[in-house]
């Protein structure tokens, strides 16, 4: 089975990472890539109202998500990973992306 690719080759974080990266947390999977992990700490970055809650609670959260909330969700948080990566600078960037690539 071929996996989704988990950034795009900008560097950016594609939909389907964080699309994956959602299904994982709604499923209860325990085991998370440094890139997911990082999706999961920017959504709890940018959405104050998940800041505090561990996996599971994430999970629920998402599951009870309609698709119209769940479509802008991912389109925010890749925004708003995308806004970061541009404000790195370009050897801090070159770091945090090769510590995101799947192994």
């Amino acid at each position: 089975m071929r996996h989704a690719p988990q950034e795009k080759e900008d560097g950016s974080v594609s939909e389907m990472a964080i699309v994956n990266t959602f299904a994982k947390l709604i499923f209860g999977d325990e085991v998370y890539t440094a890139c997911e992990l990082s999706i999961i700490e920017a959504f709890q970055v940018m959405d104050t109202t998940v800041s505090g809650d561990d996996r599971k609670e994430l999970g629920e959260y998402l599951r009870n998500l309609g698709v119209r909330e769940m479509i802008q969700l991912v389109f925010g948080l890749q925004q708003t990973l995308s806004d970061c990566a541009n404000r790195l600078p370009r050897s801090n960037l070159r770091k945090a992306q090769h510590s995101t690539r799947l192994v």
